[in-house]
């Protein structure tokens, strides 16, 4: 494994630890207009939404924290095994560095597109 290919893992570890910060502060604010649309309305229908993203939004702060002990714990070992690297640790490093960046991704795709619909939820019906 390269310098530069290990620099740019490194970038990329602190990228989504970025991205996920992000979220994580971005989930507290769909929470807490959540708890305000919830204290508001006795609606049933309402009711089931609020029920929705509740789980929702707990299930992605459960993928988040998964994700962000995942990126950290590979970056330790990524940053343990750099001196003493051999061909076949190199790959291994790679192949867990390119299954993160799968699961960000993933992550990514499902939090947006459940932002999206709570933002609809909430300009649709209740705001």
């Amino acid at each position: 494994m390269t310098y530069k290919n290990m620099t740019a893992e490194n970038a990329e570890h602190n990228e989504w630890l970025k991205g996920l910060d992000f979220y994580r502060d971005d989930l507290k604010i769909h929470e807490r207009r959540l708890l305000e649309l919830a204290g508001r309305s006795a609606d049933p229908e309402i009711s089931k939404g609020v029920e929705h993203f509740q789980n929702q939004f707990l299930i992605q702060r459960n993928t988040m924290d998964e994700l962000r002990h995942s990126i950290r714990e590979h970056a330790a070992e990524f940053g343990r095994n750099v001196a003493r690297s051999n061909g076949h640790q190199a790959e291994r490093m790679s192949m867990t560095h390119e299954a993160l960046r799968d699961g960000y991704r993933s992550f990514e795709k499902v939090i947006n597109e459940l932002r999206h619909e709570f933002s609809s939820f909430l300009s649709h019906d209740h705001f």
